[in-house]
């Protein structure tokens, strides 16, 4: 008898019966970048079709993805003034948490609120901490200040906290805080396999990074994968709700290994530089941008992702209306 697995791919709606991974707007998050001092939405050159937003226009945005049945929101801060200890990543009234307040007021529980937890942005050394007298950044007391950072975005109105420096014991710290302050609701999203990748670009224009030199004393070997596994297991046992794989497309292999042994949900972030290549090989007419980029967000869905971060949510949202 000759097997015959293609009866099954004969149609749309025979493929549509049996898919395996679907993907829909409820798995996605939108990352969005809110600026201080501009007055209309920026375009960021790099990201097409992506922009810096005002505290205005950040709303509209939220007050779309509710409108779309997106997952959640996730909010990155880019200030006008910037120091040694990324001070207005923990002000009331630094940019970010600006945001998360207005944000938060807008659109209540019907979306998820997610805040990124990291000094990057608002260092002016463009660093995820603070530097030592011999200029490493200096995990514990890098963890100090992430702690009062996740303290003041959960007051602004984050519902999750996403710790992204990749400094050891960083959700621990955070987690112990947030319970001290009477905030145990709030949720804990490690960027656990956060790796020194190239695919980081384009989202250094997005923030208006000051770095000089690079991440690899924090951030993750892309050559490895047993390391992550531990950062993986070490997060989890210090109490985060949920982990993350970053990028998401090159290392699909990661995601696939966190979603087996993880017992809390994996989430995968199809970074800036990820979307921007599909971007532009679409432009020049060498792809097709929608089927290119449902396909890519598929596949991370399938490694096993059950969150998926990508400045395409939006637009997939409407494909899939």
């Amino acid at each position: 008898m000759i097997e015959r697995p293609r009866r099954l791919r004969q149609n749309a709606a025979l493929r549509a019966l049996v898919a395996e991974t679907r993907l829909h707007p409820r798995d996605l998050v939108l990352p969005v970048f809110v600026a201080e001092g501009i007055t209309e939405p920026r375009p960021i050159t790099s990201m097409p079709g992506v922009e810096q937003h005002t505290l205005e226009s950040v709303v509209e945005v939220a007050r779309r993805c509710v409108a779309a049945g997106l997952g959640g929101i996730m909010l990155f801060g880019v200030p006008e003034h910037k120091d040694a200890t990324g001070s207005g990543g923990i002000a009331d009234d630094g940019i970010l948490n600006l945001a998360l307040r207005a944000v938060r007021d807008a659109v209540g529980d019907d979306l998820v609120v997610m805040a990124d937890t990291c000094l990057d942005e608002f260092t002016d050394h463009g660093h995820c901490g603070v530097l030592d007298e011999q200029g490493r950044v200096d995990n514990d007391a890098t963890n100090l200040l992430y702690a009062q950072m996740a303290v003041a975005q959960a007051r602004a109105g984050a519902h999750v906290v996403a710790p992204s420096g990749m400094m050891d014991g960083q959700v621990a710290v955070i987690r112990e805080a947030l319970d001290a302050e009477g905030l145990e609701h709030v949720v804990v999203l490690a960027y656990a396999a956060k790796y020194a990748s190239a695919f980081f670009g384009p989202f250094r224009e997005a923030v208006q990074s000051s770095l000089q030199g690079d991440r690899r004393t924090y951030q993750q070997d892309p050559a490895n994968i047993v390391e992550s596994i531990r950062e993986i297991d070490l997060d989890i046992a210090e109490g985060a709700d949920m982990v993350m794989v970053k990028p998401a497309m090159s290392y699909l292999d990661v995601v696939a290994a966190a979603a087996e042994r993880a017992s809390v949900p994996v989430a995968a972030y199809q970074v800036s530089g990820e979307y921007s290549m599909i971007q532009a090989a679409a432009a020049q007419g060498w792809i097709d941008l929608r089927a290119t980029a449902l396909e890519s967000l598929t596949s991370i869905r399938r490694a096993g992702a059950q969150v998926v971060l990508t400045y395409f949510a939006l637009d997939v949202a409407d494909w899939l209306a």
